[in-house]
């Protein structure tokens, strides 16, 4: 009804989803690089999780649109069925035949494999893409896991995606599914959007319906941000009801007030998904992964080869630090009441670092404290190798039987000891002794380049790819390009790809998080100075 008030064409912010009306922002570019590397990693298993309404489903679409022409893709909506169901629709998908009411699994899997082999013969790949895939069953999950099995004697014959909601993370870190966990290459938490990305998304979207206007006040696209939570399913609803509010009062003009009372039309009067909502510290390991990354699991580098470490002489405790007393254990230490091994404490530890003080973060959410100070939380799994890559300062998840949590802050790291913080405590361990408690999990804080920017890529423009530009000439100990240095052309995508692979990265020629950070830690900038992770 108001499509013509405002001079467009159709409405823009309807919830189905359709291609022109495409955003991708830098998380979703990121999430789809790790997509489109997964598949051409051989085999195995991809994730992509995220919260309900971010994007999961158009990265999926748009996932298809950009498959190579040699990729076969069996596609899975609806995961709500039988380990025998699944399998039948899988060779539905890609037309394998099968005997009418069948009931048998082997002659579904023996007719897979034939198809698998002939694809493979014929130089094609074969992708299973299951989404809502937090709602397969454990038994389900575990036939796809013995799908991976197929295979010769090079290399796996198919590549799987599973795209769901937080919860697929929390099914896949349980003991029935570890076998499974250990085969996923990839992983991809997608985060709702930052407020640059709100912004983005409500003009892109009005601009495509052909409102060349800023319809929305700056005032009323913040408060659409607040209210949705970043989320682009919750934005659409708000600003489609704000511009019908505006229509029947008149206005050609949204402001924040339009905004706060549509958002109570169809949010209720919280206007804003549960999700979304400050945290308190005391829920602060469910609410964290569900905010920020998805309980401590991301993607570390595919492939990877280890960096070979100087041989370094035997490593000696810093000055103030307390050596692990004879006897004295870490096991002990994490079972002893009097030491502080919370998350808090561990982010105060770290933020101390970069001359924050933390006091339990703006809402309870720890990453969020730090942001208008330029800083970002990167979340990874890897090795003490990785952590060496960065040369940052680490807060690592150590868990103690029985799957008690804690955390520390690493300072220091030597070739074969580590120094851990514990609020006022740090002690040095043997790396080995550390190992039985730690699983991979890690944190660090790293300077960002703009305020929640996350990725620069081939899309980007401006003044982040002239930042990106600069850093890797000065890192190169080059001049800095005139003419085009705002452009992502192919010649800084190989200059990113160079720099990946000196770092063990995935050289998928994209900025993103990881990258990023390398990038900046590797700065030497006396005016913004970064802690660094000590040597003994």
């Amino acid at each position: 009804m108001y499509t013509a008030h405002f001079g467009m064409k159709e409405s823009p912010f309807s919830i189905t989803p359709d291609p022109k009306f495409l955003y991708m922002s830098s998380r979703h570019r990121e999430a789809l690089a790790h997509l489109l590397y997964g598949i051409g990693g051989g085999g195995g298993f991809v994730q992509l999780t995220g919260e309900v309404g971010t994007g999961k489903t158009t990265i999926c679409r748009y996932l298809l649109e950009q498959l190579p022409a040699d990729v076969d893709v069996a596609l899975i909506l609806n995961p709500k069925v039988t380990a025998l169901e699944l399998l039948g629709t899988v060779c539905d998908e890609l037309r394998i035949p099968y005997p009418v009411g069948t009931t048998s699994m082997k002659v579904l899997v023996d007719g897979l494999y034939r198809h698998l082999l002939g694809a493979h013969a014929r130089a094609r790949r074969t992708v299973l893409i299951i989404d809502e895939a937090q709602n397969l069953t454990v038994e389900v999950l575990e036939q796809i896991r013995l799908l991976t099995n197929l295979e010769t004697a090079r290399e796996k014959l198919l590549q799987i995606i599973l795209i769901g909601q937080p919860e697929l993370s929390q099914m896949l870190e349980s003991q029935e599914l570890r076998q499974l966990a250990q085969r996923v290459t990839a992983r991809y938490h997608l985060l709702p959007f930052s407020a640059p990305e709100t912004r983005g998304y409500v003009l892109h979207r009005m601009e495509v319906a052909g409102q060349h206007e800023v319809a929305f006040s700056e005032a009323a696209i913040h408060e659409v941000h607040r209210r949705s939570g970043g989320v682009p399913r919750l934005i659409n609803v708000i600003c489609d009801r704000a511009l019908l509010g505006a229509y029947a009062h008149d206005q050609r003009r949204i402001d924040a007030r339009t905004v706060r009372i549509a958002a109570g039309e169809v949010l209720g009067r919280t206007a804003r998904p549960s999700y979304v909502r400050p945290l308190l510290w005391g829920a602060a390991v469910v609410g964290v992964a569900a905010v920020a990354v998805g309980a401590w699991a991301l993607i570390g580098p595919v492939g990877s080869a280890p960096v070979v470490m100087p041989s370094t002489p035997e490593p000696r405790a810093p000055a103030g630090t307390k050596a692990a007393l004879p006897g004295k254990r870490l096991a002990d230490v994490l079972a002893d009441p009097t030491v502080r091994s919370d998350k808090r404490a561990a982010f105060t530890a770290l933020y101390a670092r970069w001359g924050v003080d933390y006091a339990g973060g703006r809402g309870g959410v720890a990453c969020e404290t730090a942001r208008p100070d330029g800083l970002e939380c990167l979340f990874r799994s890897g090795t003490w190798n990785k952590l060496r890559r960065l040369g940052l300062p680490a807060i690592v998840e150590l868990v103690a039987p029985p799957g008690v949590k804690h955390y520390a802050t690493v300072t220091t790291l030597g070739s074969d000891t580590a120094t851990i913080e514990f609020a006022d405590q740090k002690l040095t361990f043997p790396l080995t002794e550390i190992d039985q408690f730690w699983d991979g999990s890690f944190v660090v804080v790293w300077r960002a380049p703009a305020p929640g920017l996350t990725s620069i890529g081939p899309a980007s423009r401006g003044k982040d790819v002239e930042w990106l530009r600069g850093r890797l000439a000065t890192l190169d100990g080059q001049p800095v390009s005139t003419g085009k240095s705002g452009v992502y052309d192919d010649a800084l995508r190989e200059r990113v790809v160079a720099f990946q692979r000196t770092r063990s990265l995935v050289p998928d020629g994209i900025a993103g998080e990881e990258t990023l950070t390398h990038l900046s830690a590797a700065a030497r900038d006396a005016s913004a100075p970064v802690p660094r992770l000590q040597q003994p």
